[in-house]
């Protein structure tokens, strides 16, 4: 039987320990939903556009000896032209009206990504090391590490930052215009293909940022998208497909509920209650948590 007061002795440090994890994921949900709600397109190749970034972090420390939290400067403008070129250059061109070859497109490119990792990187998981990895601090009595507090706020800042784009500039309101309706906004004089080719890149923006954040305390190797792609679609469709709020509500609340889910039933099967509540939710609100029904 479970000691009750053990649980309740470990249920704080759990909490935070899911809302700091639960922060990443919503990073990376809210690229994943920008995509969709302005081109409404599901980018299969989001993760592996991750991992890109996780050894581009890898190889900046390795080679440069650039703290993961420096790259920010370097790996969140060169995500963002990656995602321009190959939404502008690559996928609008491919498109052709259909929807359908847009996900072939994506995931062709996502089986392109993970071969080309693994020729150039090994299969190897690797990992990186620096001078506050092991640093910790406590919270009220959840003893956590430092690099992951640094990662709660990092997600948390930059979540607040694409709002704030997307709220107070003219580039957010000719998103939000395209979003609503493409054919109004072209009539208008808005450039439509370039909204598009920057809202693609603002996504893989979102997953330079995530990678800085995750690299010090995670690991990388050519596979490692899968799992967070995972997640990012359950936070997506769970929060309301298009919605950031929702992903960011979303987000938090998976990162929690994998956190508790582990501390009960262990940490292999601490996604089991992830999926239990995805469920659930979509039985009684099939939108999403902050989705719009139609």
């Amino acid at each position: 039987m479970i000691d009750s007061a053990l649980i309740g002795a470990a249920l704080w440090p759990a909490l935070v320990n899911g809302l700091t994890m639960g922060a990443i994921y919503a990073l990376i949900a809210l690229g994943l939903t920008l995509i969709y709600g302005v081109l409404h397109i599901i980018n299969f190749a989001h993760g592996s556009l991750l991992m890109v970034a996780l050894y581009a972090v890898l190889v900046l420390f390795e080679r440069l000896g650039i703290d993961p939290y420096a790259a920010l400067v370097v790996v969140v403008p060169g995500m963002f032209g990656i995602g321009y070129v190959l939404q502008r250059f690559v996928i609008n061109p491919a498109r052709h009206g259909r929807d359908e070859n847009t996900l072939l497109v994506t995931l062709g490119l996502s089986i392109v990504i993970e071969n080309l990792a693994s020729h150039f990187f090994k299969t190897d998981t690797r990992q990186i090391e620096t001078a506050y990895t092991f640093m910790m601090v406590d919270l009220a009595g959840a003893v956590i590490s430092m690099p992951r507090l640094l990662a709660f706020a990092g997600a948390l800042a930059s979540c607040l930052a694409l709002a704030v784009l997307m709220r107070s500039t003219d580039l957010g309101r000719a998103i939000r215009a395209v979003a609503r309706e493409a054919q109004g906004a072209r009539v208008v004089g808005i450039d439509v293909d370039h909204v598009f080719a920057m809202s693609f890149a603002i996504g893989l923006a979102c997953l330079g940022a995530a990678a800085c954040f995750l690299l010090p305390t995670y690991y990388v190797s050519p596979q490692v998208g899968h799992g967070f792609v995972l997640i990012a679609f359950t936070v997506v469709v769970l929060g309301g497909m298009g919605s950031f709020t929702g992903s960011l509500v979303g987000g938090l609340l998976v990162g929690v509920i994998e956190s508790l889910g582990g501390l009960l039933l262990g940490e292999s099967l601490g996604q089991i209650g992830v999926f239990v509540i995805f469920i659930v939710i979509l039985l009684f609100r099939p939108a999403g948590l902050f989705g719009q029904r139609t």
